[in-house]
Parts: C-alpha cells; sequence; structure tokens
C-alpha cells in the first residue's frame, strides 16, 4: 500500500509539472521573435494613420514619407503606402508617452524596426521612437531625431540606426 501512495503522489506531481510547462508554452510561443528579421534594421519617418492600443502589443499603422519629407509615399494605385510598427503593450507604452491621444493621426514620428521575415509591411520597434513636434517634419533624408523640439519615447532613448 506504501509504495501505490508513492507511485500515486508520483504520478501526481508529473502531471502538476506537465499540466505548468503546458499552461506556459503558448505564452513563450507568443512571444517569439523569429518572425521578424533581427538582422535588418529599418528606420523610417512616416505619418500616423492609426492606433491600435492592444493590451499585447500597441501597433501604429503609418504612412511612411518620401525622402524630400514632403509627402507620404504612394503605391501604383495612388493610395498610401501602411506600415505597422508592432511594440509592447499599451499599458507599458502609455508609460513611455506613446498611447491613442498621443499619436493621433497626422503625428510624424521616426522609428527604427526589425521588419517581418515574411515581407509583410511591419515590424517589431527597436530602440526608441522619436515624435516630430506638431506639423514640423524634417529636412529632406533627415528623421525626427534631428528637429528642435522632438519628443523621444522613451525619454532619452535615442532612435536606433539603420543596418543590413
Amino acid at each position: 500500500m506504501k509504495s501505490y501512495r508513492k507511485y500515486t503522489g508520483a504520478l501526481a506531481i508529473t502531471g502538476l509539472v506537465t499540466l505548468g510547462v503546458l499552461a506556459v508554452a503558448p505564452v513563450s510561443a507568443h512571444h517569439s521573435f523569429a518572425l521578424y528579421n533581427n538582422e535588418v534594421t529599418k528606420v523610417f519617418t512616416g505619418v500616423v494613420t492609426r492606433v491600435n492600443p492592444d493590451a499585447n502589443h500597441l501597433q501604429i499603422f503609418f504612412a511612411p514619407m518620401n525622402a524630400e519629407r514632403t509627402n507620404v509615399e504612394r503605391g501604383a494605385d495612388g493610395k498610401p503606402i501602411i506600415w505597422a510598427v508592432e511594440m509592447t503593450g499599451s499599458a507599458a507604452a502609455a508609460d513611455q508617452g506613446i498611447s491613442v491621444g498621443s499619436f493621433p493621426p497626422g503625428t510624424v514620428f521616426s522609428v527604427a524596426m526589425h521588419p517581418l521575415r515574411s515581407g509583410e509591411l511591419a515590424g517589431s520597434r527597436e530602440g526608441g521612437l522619436i515624435q516630430c513636434p506638431a506639423k514640423t517634419p524634417p529636412a529632406a533624408g533627415k528623421h525626427c531625431d534631428s528637429v528642435a523640439g522632438s519628443t523621444p519615447h522613451p525619454a532619452g532613448m535615442a532612435l536606433a540606426p539603420a543596418k543590413g
């Protein structure tokens, strides 16, 4: 009888450990960075079209500006090309000054990101995000970090340089 209790006790512990591992597995899989090409960092200056304040990952959708910084890039159909940058959850992003209210449509900002490996127009933020002052885009070929009065998010963090 004693060995039966030991056996069932060991099974119970094994079962609990297995359940614990299975419960954590989806969370770990969700936070995989395998989707992003971490060997490449693209830097964009763009105009916010909308912000998706998802609890898990806040996303800013934007139209990249042309090199002259006079308009947004457009596709063959004449419509703005839209990219998305994914970052931390909404609460953490709000602590950095990034929210629906602080980045309304029309806001000009610069961001560095690792693009998706799939080639879709999206990526994961890398480094700081710099907000240009209202109605003050950067000079041709420059980013918001070159504009007097720009705001880094989080405070003090520089824009990551492009690579790849």
